[in-house]
């Protein structure tokens, strides 16, 4: 009762500073949700009129393919919703096509089976090389499309369940054949738009976007155990053009991580993860509340962070990298991030995460340039932060401003911890490491403003 009491008076005080802070002078949202236009279907289908039985045991699996494939073959102008009425949808993954919406009605659950040895497998991500945490291939997505357009997968707030204990297990168990499932995934797709569903139990990251461009993501619930391994929230790819807003994320992992390939595969792909926008996200996990990384190969630029709401993370943010990846992190701007307990507020690193194989090029240094985290406040923090460059790649233009942190009362607490560095930093508490206060040229800095 303490913890449901501490979560909804949390999230109260995030929807009031919400509203204090970014409501327009016109009374307006601020919002990017607009790259992906709201559809109106030209015809609906109901998933019971396909065999689809909301009894919670019967596999239905074989009624979402025939809907889907009626969704194909009909070519509706305008597009096609498939209904799902309330009930529980047990059923293995299925694929999605293109202009439909998944419509979940209030109370309408779809539930992942626990039959994992006969769950479809499908090849690597070529930015990857392999499955992300075995070799080989990996576990389809629940929820899956490859080379769709206009596709919405939304509703009155019913759920996606991928029942993902017996997946966790065999994680902790050291018992996985393969790399586990994502929620969903769609991979080359565009305009994509998720939004009013609640995702809990993911086997591993729930919503994975990736080669895809004009993704929204919006007015979610996203839900998993705190020690849950690896469920992170929502994870944009090698895409761009991605908007993540309005949304609650409390998972075992990062609540959004921005990713783009994995080392020699992910340089060799080449393709970056740019114009991602976060806003008006709040939630609790024990890793990262905002994270870039650690897979950045092809290169993250242009990301713009604001008005995050953070409860008991790990880190409130975490920018990672490595040697051997490759590739850059530039132009981004974090603004606006309340942390209310944490072990470390800010983290830039360039020493997180494993590698693929062993032909990695340990010589393949990324950039880091141009990061901006300006209004940051927070509370029972163990450190404020550290932000650690690579020898022979320093981590330039790091701008802190007004960042002020208040260390947890009666604990063992550190202060800043920089190397290979520079910067700027304006208006920060406690106060920063040298690196960042005896640069002479702060233009880049102040500018920012």
């Amino acid at each position: 009762m303490i913890i449901q009491y501490h979560t909804a008076m949390y999230f109260m005080l995030f929807l009031l500073s919400a509203l204090v802070a970014l409501v327009q002078g016109d009374g307006s949202w601020e919002t990017c949700a607009d790259i992906v236009p709201v559809q109106r279907r030209g015809a609906w289908i109901s998933l019971k009129s396909f065999g689809g039985v909301g009894d919670g045991t019967t596999l239905n699996t074989a009624a979402f393919a025939r809907a889907i494939a009626r969704i194909e073959r009909r070519k509706a102008r305008g597009g096609m919703l498939l209904y799902v009425p309330p009930g529980v949808y047990l059923t293995g993954p299925f694929n999605l096509t293109s202009h439909m919406t998944l419509y979940l009605a209030r109370g309408a659950v779809i539930k992942a089976t626990q039959d994992t040895w006969n769950w479809p497998l499908i090849d690597p991500l070529p930015s990857y090389g392999r499955g992300r945490e075995l070799p080989g291939g990996r576990y389809m997505s629940l929820l899956h499309g490859n080379g769709l357009e206009d596709v919405v997968i939304t509703g009155s707030n019913g759920t996606i369940d991928g029942q993902g204990e017996v997946w966790w297990n065999m994680w902790r168990q050291r018992s996985l054949p393969f790399t586990r499932p994502h929620l969903v995934e769609l991979m080359y797709s565009s305009d994509v738009l998720i939004s009013n569903i609640v995702f809990k139990n993911s086997p591993f990251w729930n919503i994975h976007p990736v080669y895809s461009s004009n993704v929204v993501v919006k007015a979610v619930t996203i839900l998993a155990p705190y020690d849950s391994p690896n469920t992170d929230g929502v994870d944009p790819d090698s895409s761009s053009n991605v908007c993540i807003e309005d949304s609650y994320i409390s998972t075992g992992d990062d609540m959004v991580a921005v990713k783009s390939g994995w080392d020699e595969y992910g340089i060799s792909f080449g393709r970056p993860s740019s114009g991602i926008t976060v806003r008006r996200v709040t939630g609790s996990n024990p890793f990262a509340g905002f994270a870039i990384g650690s897979e950045t190969s092809g290169g993250v630029e242009n990301v713009l962070v604001e008005n995050l709401n953070l409860f008991k993370t790990g880190i409130g943010i975490h920018i990672k990298t490595n040697a051997g990846r490759g590739g850059y992190i530039r132009n981004v701007t974090i603004s606006d991030v309340n942390i209310y307990g944490s072990r470390k507020g800010l983290v830039i690193s360039g020493n997180v995460g494993d590698h693929p194989d062993e032909n990695f090029n340990p010589n393949a240094l990324p950039v880091v340039d141009g990061l901006t985290v300006k209004n940051v406040w927070g509370v029972d923090v163990l450190q404020p932060g550290l932000i650690r460059g690579i020898n022979g790649s320093p981590f330039t233009r790091i701008c802190l401003s007004n960042v002020k942190l208040n260390l947890a009362a009666g604990k063992d607490t550190q202060p800043w911890s920089c190397q290979d560095v520079s910067g700027g930093a304006l208006e920060v508490q406690p106060s920063p490491c040298t690196e960042l206060t005896t640069t002479s040229d702060t233009g880049f800095c102040t500018s920012s403003f």
